[in-house]
């Protein structure tokens, strides 16, 4: 007992000074282009930014769905020559990035362009700063460790979930050690992002499904955190409206352009607001189910957040309540417990319509004590959490998730 309450007076001390820190850091908010085909203006943005010849990085798929040759068009109408760097796979690893930085330099590249979902924006926020610091990525792991202006940078997501484009954080995974590690700096925000809904029609389902609920993890956990300000509350407030009113119609029709449109506005705003803001316990455990099973983050995120949603009631029911106004969920008639049952209620209720699963088939029960030791440390005075978490706790939730055969 005496322990406990050591571990939660320093993680809330620590928490304390971080958050004070936090508030003298200066981020940079990306220029923000969106519209129906607005990568049409990649190219003079480009020039603008006095990039002359980018390393656009982005995967196969998209290459061959055609998604790459709207860019390519663009660039070659301008007459600006171009790199393509089309090796991303999910979870980008230090070898892959290694490889970019590898291409960027042989090739004479001056900039950077990063056309996909959160990998492809990782994987070129990760190229850059190795590039620009002359050194192994690796070396970049942890916090401040970039400390120098990227090339010029430009982010274009063709799913709304990750919010990259806007956020100070790049995801990289480590195979040998079946771990994500983070760089976390404000020069790695993207000088400008594009964001075109056209490049999201016809999205699967399930990857809408996956990406919007990653979104609304980054909003309601920077909402709830310790370092959540006037500002960073209303832009998780606002993706929170926006989520629940047009992820459905986004995931029933997947060429609803104002949806997809909609979609892209909050999943950049949840950017905005959890790069300032932090995350909480989801994301410490969708991490370790990424990196020990290689669960696609959103999938993994969505599953686990009505977990903690949960686990943290009594410590946000304040929050909770206002999110379910925001969802359009509750009045303010409703009792704050009430309005609070019904954010969460309303949470369970999307993923149900979603059709997001329950559970996880690769999670094996003799991983759970690694796993939940990995993710209890990752939070620990490192996330703004309403409530701490122990070890035992983390294991007896990760046990809810796994899957009945």
């Amino acid at each position: 007992m005496y322990q406990s309450k050591w571990n939660m007076m320093l993680h809330q001390s620590v928490i304390n000074i971080r958050g004070q820190a936090n508030k003298l850091v200066p981020i940079p908010l990306p220029k923000l282009i969106e519209g129906e085909g607005a990568i049409t203006q990649t190219a003079q943005v480009l020039t603008r930014m006095g990039g002359t010849k980018p390393l656009i990085v982005t995967d196969a798929i998209l290459v061959k769905l055609g998604i790459t040759k709207l860019l390519t068009d663009a660039l070659d109408a301008q007459n600006i020559s171009y790199v393509l760097f089309d090796d991303v796979t999910p979870d980008p690893t230090l070898p892959l990035i290694a490889n970019g930085v590898q291409r960027y330099k042989q090739s004479g590249c001056d900039s950077l362009i990063a056309l996909g979902g959160g990998s492809s924006m990782d994987c070129a926020k990760g190229i850059a700063a190795a590039a620009v610091k002359n050194v192994e990525v690796k070396k970049l792991i942890g916090l401040l460790r970039v400390r120098k202006a990227l090339p010029p940078f430009i982010a274009i997501p063709t799913t709304a979930g990750t919010g990259s484009e806007a956020t100070i954080v790049a995801v990289i995974s480590d195979p040998d050690k079946k771990l994500k590690l983070t760089i976390i700096d404000p020069n790695l925000v993207p000088a400008v992002a594009i964001l075109d809904p056209l490049l999201m029609k016809g999205l699967p389902a399930n990857i809408t499904a996956e990406t919007g609920l990653d979104a609304l993890t980054h909003a309601i956990e920077s909402y709830i955190g310790s370092y959540a300000t006037k500002q960073t509350k209303a832009y998780s407030y606002d993706a929170v409206k926006r989520i629940f009113s047009y992820l459905p119609k986004a995931y029933l029709d997947g060429n609803d352009v104002e949806a997809r449109r909609q979609m892209s506005i909050a999943s950049f705003n949840a950017g905005v607001a959890f790069t300032r803001a932090s995350i909480g316990y989801v994301h410490a455990i969708a991490h370790q189910m990424g990196g020990y099973y290689h669960i696609p983050h959103g999938l993994a995120n969505a599953v686990i957040l009505p977990h903690v949603l949960d686990f943290s009631f009594e410590k946000s029911l304040c929050q909770y309540a206002e999110l379910a106004i925001a969802a359009g969920l509750s009045t303010r008639d409703d009792t704050q417990v009430e309005a609070a049952h019904k954010f969460v209620a309303g949470v369970k209720a999307l993923n149900r319509t979603l059709n997001i699963q329950t559970g996880f088939p690769q999670l094996k029960e003799q991983d759970i004590p690694t796993l939940a030791k990995r993710a209890v440390r990752e939070a620990y005075c490192e996330y703004p959490v309403p409530k701490l978490m122990n070890r035992a706790q983390c294991e007896d939730l990760l046990k809810q998730l796994l899957s009945v055969a």
